[in-house]
C-alpha cells in the first residue's frame, strides 16, 4: 500500500517500526469505521511528532475506504506488494540499461522477453494467494479462469 510507504518517508529510522505498527492497526481494521477510529488513536499518539501523516490519511480517506470493502484475504494480497515491487524493479532495470529504443515495439519486445526470463525464476507464490484467488472467483465469477483455481 503506497499510502503507508509515503507515510513513513519522513519518519526517523528509530521510530519507523513503531509508527508502522500503529499504522498497521489502521489498514488492517475490519471496517472503514473501525479504521477511522484507529486513525484517531494514531493521531492522538503521533500528531505531536509527525502531524503530516494523519493529515495525509484524512486527505486521501475517500480513496482508501473502498479498500475496506474487500474481504481480508484480498486486502492482505493488496497491501503485501513485495512481489509486485520486485517485478517492477526487474523491469526498470532492463529498461534502464538499454538507454533508448528505435520505437515502442522494440521496448515492448524487450519487456516481454524480460518477463519470460523473470517468470522462470519465480519459486514462491504471493503470500495467501490461494485464499485471495478463491475470493476473487466468488466476487468476479467467470472472469477468473477455472484452471487458475486448481
Amino acid at each position: 500500500m503506497h499510502q503507508v510507504r509515503a507515510s513513513l518517508n519522513d519518519v526517523s529510522w528509530r521510530q519507523r517500526k513503531e509508527v508502522a505498527a500503529d499504522l498497521q492497526t489502521v489498514y488492517r481494521a475490519a471496517t472503514a469505521d473501525d479504521a477511522y477510529f484507529k486513525l484517531e488513536g494514531f493521531t492522538e499518539k503521533w500528531d505531536g511528532t509527525y502531524p503530516t501523516i494523519s493529515q495525509m490519511w484524512r486527505r486521501n480517506w475517500e480513496h482508501l475506504t473502498p479498500f475496506f470493502g474487500y474481504p481480508a484475504d484480498i486486502r492482505k494480497v493488496i497491501y503485501t506488494t513485495n512481489a509486485v515491487e520486485s517485478l517492477n524493479m526487474s523491469l526498470r532495470k532492463v529498461i534502464k540499461t538499454r538507454g533508448s529504443f528505435p520505437n515502442a515495439d522494440a521496448a515492448m519486445k524487450l519487456l516481454f522477453l524480460a518477463l519470460e526470463h523473470i517468470a522462470q525464476k519465480w519459486t514462491m507464490p504471493v503470500q495467501n494467494w490461494k485464499a485471495a484467488l478463491q475470493r476473487f472467483a466468488i466476487l468476479l465469477g467467470d472472469r477468473v479462469p477455472q484452471d487458475a483455481l486448481a
